[in-house]
């Protein structure tokens, strides 16, 4: 089981524990992964097709280069984007022979349409398989309330990320937690914006949703969030303490990426998961896993 693999840029800028974490997960359950190397950013936000369109058929076209038809991304976004643009690659020939034409054909690259793009979340559930997963478990989450916090690019659009055949897709979070042994609590902004991307045209709009989904979870007794997407955490933890200063409330809501969660039941501590580098603090995470393990 081999992929090509997209870490994205926030996993290794802003977000700098989630490269290692993936790493340290994809080795532990032998699942391959080779980076895909010269590539630009996927382009997320960027409103011209004509832009990011091209951009990411560049990073396509180098997956194939590399013998490879699956590319892994660690990112909810850059999942998004790449299916959107992939989307429109396979299905409309001649728009992809013109951007080959008259963008790739210079470094003599050539995308054919042939990749498929799948979130780590995806790879688990549909390739790997949970039953496969349930023997490099080794400390089960038993206890451990956890919100699911997907965001909104790896859940639509429906037609293209979650098809027919892939509805399940919609619930992998929850589907995921229940095999590593945590409790799923349901929140109302699970699949909503996390305010990220309008951080900078409107900040008190992006604050106001990072307080309304992390003290919606806090409410509902969740011990931390979980996401996919390191956008979503960049926005939820590290902004955070500023959204609680304009709603004027305390929340203290830990944001977990979903590899360290993954790599904390598999056995690895908290600071070989860098749950350190975090804005808001994970002491409430470690103190439940340490009841978890005594009982």
């Amino acid at each position: 089981m081999k992929y090509a693999f997209y870490p994205g840029c926030v996993s290794r800028g802003a977000c700098p524990e989630l490269y290692p974490a993936s790493v340290k997960v994809a080795e532990t359950l032998g699942i391959e992964i080779e980076e895909v190397t010269d590539v630009g950013c996927t382009g997320a936000g960027v409103l011209s097709r004509d832009l990011s369109d091209p951009i990411n058929a560049r990073t396509l076209a180098k997956v194939e280069a590399m013998g490879l038809s699956s590319l892994m991304t660690i990112c909810s976004t850059c999942q998004g984007v790449f299916t959107q643009a992939n989307h429109r690659f396979k299905n409309e020939p001649e728009y992809r022979q013109k951007i080959n034409a008259e963008y790739l054909a210079e470094e003599g690259l050539e995308y054919k349409g042939t990749v498929e793009v799948k979130h780590l979340l995806w790879v688990l559930m549909e390739d790997y398989g949970v039953e496969n997963l349930k023997p490099y478990i080794r400390r089960k989450l038993t206890g451990l309330k956890v919100a699911p916090f997907y965001g909104c690019y790896i859940r639509r659009p429906t037609s293209i990320i979650a098809p027919k055949g892939l509805s399940g897709r919609k619930t992998y979070l929850e589907d995921l937690l229940d095999v590593l042994g945590a409790e799923s609590v349901d929140s109302s902004g699970k699949s909503k914006c996390c305010g990220f991307p309008i951080l900078t045209v409107n900040e008190e709009n992006s604050m106001r949703m990072v307080s309304d989904h992390t003290g919606d979870a806090k409410t509902k007794g969740a011990d931390c969030m979980v996401t996919p997407c390191p956008l979503c955490h960049l926005n939820l933890d590290a902004n955070q303490p500023t959204a609680e200063k304009r709603a004027g409330t305390q929340i203290g809501m830990p944001i977990i990426h979903l590899p360290q969660l993954l790599g904390l039941a598999f056995g690895f501590d908290e600071k070989e998961m860098e749950l350190q580098r975090h804005i808001v603090s994970t002491e409430a995470v470690s103190r439940q896993l340490e009841v978890s393990i005594r009982s």
